[in-house]
């Protein structure tokens, strides 16, 4: 995306304080007020009278006319000197060859100063580096040519987090926010030949924690840290715009990085910037898209331009328009409207192609191209349906007025260390989802902003994107400086990533809402802050998400709908509630309540629900050592995150309650998988069965930041869990789906298709041995868009006598002969049911287009899974079940040869996984 300039006068005097804490502030029988002890920690402040913030990354283009020198190697760190951890590690203090971007804990790891962050309990060991200031040294050498310019800026595209900025000595700024870019212009400050920019990095926590400590209170933070480096209840991260990820979450190790985390470049001009362009969609539909570019100029001088815009459309047919344009001195920002005839609209995945628009601006000036910007984008209209209903009041997705169910997962960041995420990786996470048929993710506002790349891939695969700001569910502080660092930050990041058609709505945070209104320890600090604190607090909180965030949204791309919190009824009653808005559900799992109850609640939109489970034995042993390989080893406890390290006593309390005692370590993670996979499925099955009055289902989550037990259906590495390849077929665009409670089934037909088919609903009830005991196929007519219920049977219409523990129901939706979707149902749970020995019988085989793996069960096989050790050798479906003497053929993606795979093969199922005959353990008398 190009640049958009703003003029920002700021304060020369050094001393100005914060610019979110407004100078500090103090309890008095008054309120909160001014404190004149405040620590001067990262104004907005510029040594000089005036700073150009500029809102908008060049991301997808840049102009032409501006020159641009990237400013990536010969940068070298250390730990600043003179301070207590500069006495205590006197190694660091020495320059080292630095990487930016990058952070301080990937620099020292890349120097081979530290150990692997992630291994064993590495963690608790590497803690101080976050709590010590850094510095970064860039020696910049500089010629004749660049200083002729006119204009030649600095620009960090993100600095982390604290940062005092010199160049020859001189102070240029200082930044306070993680999630902003810092243009400077230093035409005056440099000189041909050599010149030394530093970059000093404050520790948030160092620098903040002295003043929180002297407050009256101290806001309601997420995790306390369990290293002793903040008191309970003291937690600093409110008070920084800073990812709140990296102090340490449930899923996750606690890295407070520092760094100069994204690019810096020297930028030079002359007379003319273009500074973005934007293409506005007014109107668009199926006959017609109706659309302005938006060109926003700086220039030097009045003066006559022509504004020139071609596109490509996705048929390869090109077209273009021009306008004669009077440029004043100064910002201009200029329409030129454009109108496309029957437009080749973008589609979510699974409703039509993500089609996607090519747009080539130019500004002309005395018939030359003085500047240039690229744009992809996709033309489509997007709704936030809120309609009463007999439900209550809906909240669905329509894009170009088609009714969309969201199916997909949360996402979080990629690492602890940003830095340190590829296009690569990022495209085999956003894959998998498109491959699970997932059609939405949404980004949690816990974390960072992803970059243009991965907004691009999003857009090309059809994934919605629900966007939120980057508040991870901290109530945030209500002074008027913080709330204006907010906007800066949401105006730039808006008009960064505004022109990409897969984001479909604005998030102003993630459980800020819910947390004040229902949390105990809100509850307990709301009470004892008084009615008068109370509602200056409350009063922040919905002005900064119910205005201030809402109007940025609302200004630079009103074509997005905007949602305050999530969950939340948008600020129009409480939130977290199933008839209005969308829902967090959270009953299962975190108050161990039992997996049936997501049968309990139908919300109009679950944007969040889980349960957690283990990765890959490979992926563990990345981490563990062999001693380390049981459920309450310190080293597994440090990488279990959840309740302090004791969420492997929840795991067991789900694993005992549904299947029995985990033979072995690696059956316990197995079952912790099956557990994951066959509850969510449940949830995502009962919320499809449910459209239309629930229209969205995202379980929490996707992926990792590092190898340990989380909710992900994929694991760090990238690795499937069994939750993922169950994703694949609960989300499919035609479902069977049978839901059975107090003894009665309900069998489901679902569809996401948008035009009505025919087909048959055969249903056949047979023993784990293999023997048929009835059967019954119905003609069905499916609507587009719909579920309906098929049929509704008494668990005795369907056993007939038969022995619930040894009988199972089969639901297949057959079209044109052919099974389109599967699923097989049980009367027990795994717990009581009698599972014979499938006598899995596997081969590998070279089939000329590549390796095949062949698997065949003589009896019943609950929970399939192959894996082959530590071979990156996947398989094309796993954790399934298998009919009594079915036999499958499985790709195998890469292999390196047969003779490897077969040493590495291992099949189970759930048969092998738990104790015939239970054996009491110092676990057994473990409570959720």
């Amino acid at each position: 995306m190009g640049l958009i300039a703003y003029t920002f006068v700021v304060s020369a005097n050094p001393h100005r304080h914060h610019a979110f804490l407004a100078k500090g502030s103090r309890m008095t029988k008054h309120g909160m007020r001014p404190d004149r002890d405040a620590p001067p920690v990262a104004a907005v402040r510029v040594r000089m009278a005036v700073l150009m913030l500029f809102a908008c990354a060049c991301g997808a283009g840049t102009a032409a006319a501006t020159t641009t020198q990237t400013l990536a190697t010969g940068w070298r760190f250390r730990l600043a000197p003179g301070s207590a951890a500069a006495q205590a590690h006197p190694e660091a203090v020495a320059w080292r060859a630095a990487h930016v971007p990058g952070s301080v804990q990937t620099d020292l790891l890349a120097a081979g100063a530290i150990g692997d962050p992630f291994h064993r309990d590495n963690e608790a060991s590497l803690q101080w580096i976050g709590l010590a200031d850094w510095q970064y040294q860039l020696p910049l050498a500089i010629d004749a040519t660049t200083l002729r310019h006119a204009h030649v800026e600095l620009v960090f595209d993100g600095l982390d987090t604290f940062a005092d900025v010199s160049l020859n000595g001189h102070p240029l700024l200082t930044a306070d926010n993680m999630f902003r870019r810092w243009r400077v212009p230093v035409k005056n400050m440099l000189q041909a030949g050599s010149n030394t920019l530093l970059v000093t990095l404050h520790s948030p926590i160092t620098r903040l924690q002295p003043w929180l400590l002297r407050q009256p209170y101290a806001l309601p933070g997420e995790f306390d840290s369990a290293f002793g480096d903040e008191p309970k209840g003291k937690q600093t991260s409110n008070y920084v715009r800073k990812a709140n990820y990296q102090y340490g979450w449930d899923w996750g190790p606690r890295y407070v990085t520092e760094g100069i985390w994204q690019p810096v470049r020297l930028e030079t001009w002359d007379d003319l910037r273009l500074a973005d362009v934007h293409i506005v969609q007014q109107h668009v539909d199926a006959d017609v898209a109706q659309l302005l570019a938006q060109f926003d100029i700086h220039a030097d001088h009045a003066g006559k331009a022509q504004l020139r815009l071609t596109w490509s459309a996705p048929d390869g047919s090109r077209r273009n328009v021009m306008q004669e344009a009077s440029l004043e001195a100064g910002d201009n920002r200029l329409d030129l409207p454009l109108r496309i005839e029957r437009p080749q609209r973008w589609w979510p995945a699974g409703y039509g192609a993500p089609n996607l628009y090519h747009f080539h601006a130019e500004v002309v000036v005395a018939g030359k191209v003085v500047a240039s910007i690229e744009r992809d984008t996709g033309l489509r209209s997007v709704e936030l349906r809120r309609q009463r209903d007999r439900w209550g009041r809906s909240f669905a997705f329509v894009v170009n007025g088609v009714p969309v169910f969201a199916k997909g997962a949360n996402l979080i960041p990629f690492d602890s260390f940003p830095e340190r995420v590829t296009e690569a990786r990022m495209r085999q996470v956003l894959q998998s989802a498109r491959n699970a048929n997932m059609n939405m993710l949404r980004v949690w506002g816990g974390g960072y902003y992803q970059s243009d790349a991965f907004y691009a891939m999003a857009d090309r695969l059809g994934l919605m994107i629900w966007q939120d700001f980057m508040f991870g569910g901290a109530v945030p502080p209500y002074d008027t400086a913080f709330r204006e660092n907010t906007r800066i930050e949401a105006t730039e990041q808006v008009m960064r990533l505004r022109d990409h058609p897969s984001i479909v709505l604005w998030c102003g945070n993630n459980e800020v809402q819910t947390g004040w209104e229902s949390w105990p320890d809100r509850k307990k600090f709301a009470q004892a802050i008084g009615p008068a604190e109370r509602a200056r607090v409350e009063k922040g909180m919905r002005t900064l998400f119910g205005e201030t965030l809402r109007g940025v949204v609302q200004r630079y791309t009103p074509d997005v709908p905007y949602w305050a919190s999530s969950p939340s009824t948008d600020f129009d009653g409480p939130a977290n509630v199933p008839d209005d808005g969308d829902m967090h559900v959270w009953d299962v799992w975190a108050g161990s309540a039992p997996i049936e109850d997501y049968l309990k609640t139908t919300p109009r939109f679950q944007s969040e629900y889980g349960l957690q489970s283990f990765p890959a034995m490979a992926t563990i042993r990345s981490f563990a050592a062999p001693a380390d390989l049981s459920t309450d080893s310190p080293v597994m406890r440090a990488h279990q995150k959840f309740d302090g390290g004791n969420g492997n006593q929840r795991l067991l309390f789900y694993i005992r309650k549904y299947y029995g005692e985990p033979k072995d370590f690696a059956s316990f993670v197995y079952l912790s998988q099956v557990m994951q996979a066959e509850g969510i499925e449940l949830a995502a099955d009962h919320l499809r069965s449910a459209r239309p009055q629930s229209m969205g289902s995202l379980y929490w989550q996707l992926n990792d930041v590092w190898p340990g037990a989380s909710w992900s259906s994929m694991d760090y590495f990238g690795r499937w869990k069994a939750l993922q390849f169950h994703a694949r077929r609960f989300y499919a665009p035609v479902r069977v789906a049978p839901i059975r409670r107090d003894g009665r089934t309900d069998v489901f037909l679902i569809s996401d298709r948008t035009t009505p088919f025919d087909a048959q609903l055969r249903t056949r009830v047979m023993d784990v041995d293999g023997r048929l005991l009835h059967e019954n196929t119905e003609p069905v007519q499916m609507p587009p868009l719909a579920s309906i219920r098929a049929a509704e049977l008494a668990d005795a219409a369907l056993l007939q006598g038969a022995d619930p523990h040894r009988s199972f129901a089969v639901f297949e939706l057959v079209e044109q002969g052919r099974p389109v979707s599967r699923h097989l149902l049980y009367f027990e749970p795994a717990l009581t049911l009698q599972l014979p020995d499938p006598d899995l019988h596997a081969e590998l085989a070279d089939s000329g287009h590549g390796i095949v793996l062949s698997v065949r069960a003589k009896r019943l096989a609950r929970e399939v899974w192959i894996d082959f050790g530590s071979l990156d050798a996947q398989v094309s479906d796993n954790a399934f079940d298998m009919l009594p003497g079915e036999r499958i053929e499985l790709q195998i993606i890469g292999a390196t040869s047969i003779a490897s795979l077969r040493d590495a093969l291992h099949v189970r199922s759930m048969f092998d996984a738990t104790l015939r005959h239970r054996t009491p353990t110092t676990l057994e008398t473990a409570r959720p």
